[in-house]
């Protein structure tokens, strides 16, 4: 490979947000490292990117031998470099938090909190060795005040976003920069149909396209922000969280459930 070319190593990368960012990353000369567990979606994208722009393989990111190894071949075939860990890969379970399985709610938190733990961790010594670098995570906007009925799941994203905001100080240290997406509602087959029903066509909980949030990835390379609300709308919102938190509660209250 170019040693010039710069390098993404995308988790969750089969489908949705994952799969418009490498497409957008590809189509701008970038080598792709796309991981997923999803075979098929993983073998459609290879066939629309081409082998040479990239390496399209399985990998469970709450393995730590996994993303180690996946880490490892992805630095063997970009000479070392990776410019842009997106820690994307994510999981979700509806319903009140003593009625979902205990196994289901553990795989939200091995997914979405150890994985991006362990895609850290994995990715830190290539990323020291690029310029420039980024560690950026998919967090959500159930980041900003926990959401009823993925209790779990939002508390793992709080925990994604503090985690970003300790490690924007300590990669400093390397030169490796570290920020979070913030999206809310994302057009995508993980979105409950009851959450759908009530998404209005404007403002900050219109249903946004994964194309969108592909661009703020690819923003969020180019400028030093710590957060990327999608759409930019959310930022109100976690002013609003912060600044009265009871009458938000009070608000989400009136709200259906995440689930269906």
């Amino acid at each position: 490979m170019n040693p010039d070319r710069k390098a993404i190593f995308i988790t969750g990368a089969a489908a949705g947000i994952g799969r418009e960012t490498a497409r957008l990353f590809a189509s701008r000369g970038w080598f792709v490292g796309a991981f997923d567990l999803n075979a098929r979606g993983l073998a459609e994208l290879e066939a629309e990117l081409r082998p040479g722009n990239g390496i399209f393989a399985a990998l469970d990111v709450s393995s730590a031998v996994a993303f180690t190894g996946a880490v490892e071949r992805f630095g063997a075939a970009t000479g070392g470099r990776l410019d842009l860990l997106f820690n994307n890969a994510g999981t979700g379970v509806g319903g009140f938090l003593e009625e979902v399985a205990w196994a289901d709610l553990m795989r939200v938190v091995n997914v979405n909190l150890l994985g991006v733990i362990i895609g850290i961790r994995a990715g830190i010594p290539l990323l020291k060795a690029t310029p420039g670098s980024l560690c950026l995570t998919t967090s959500s906007s159930s980041s900003i005040f926990g959401t009823a009925g993925i209790a779990v799941y939002s508390a793992t994203k709080h925990a994604v976003r503090g985690l970003t905001e300790a490690l924007s100080i300590e990669l400093k240290r390397f030169g490796v920069r570290a920020a979070d997406l913030i999206p809310g509602l994302i057009d995508t087959s993980i979105l409950p149909q009851s959450m759908r029903a009530i998404a209005p066509p404007t403002g900050m909980w219109r249903l946004v396209p994964p194309s969108e949030v592909a661009a703020a990835v690819w923003s969020a390379y180019h400028a030093d922000l710590l957060h990327w609300y999608v759409p930019a709308e959310l930022k109100e919102f976690d002013l609003q969280a912060t600044a009265t938190p009871e009458a938000v509660r009070e608000e989400r209250a009136q709200l259906p459930l995440f689930v269906d």
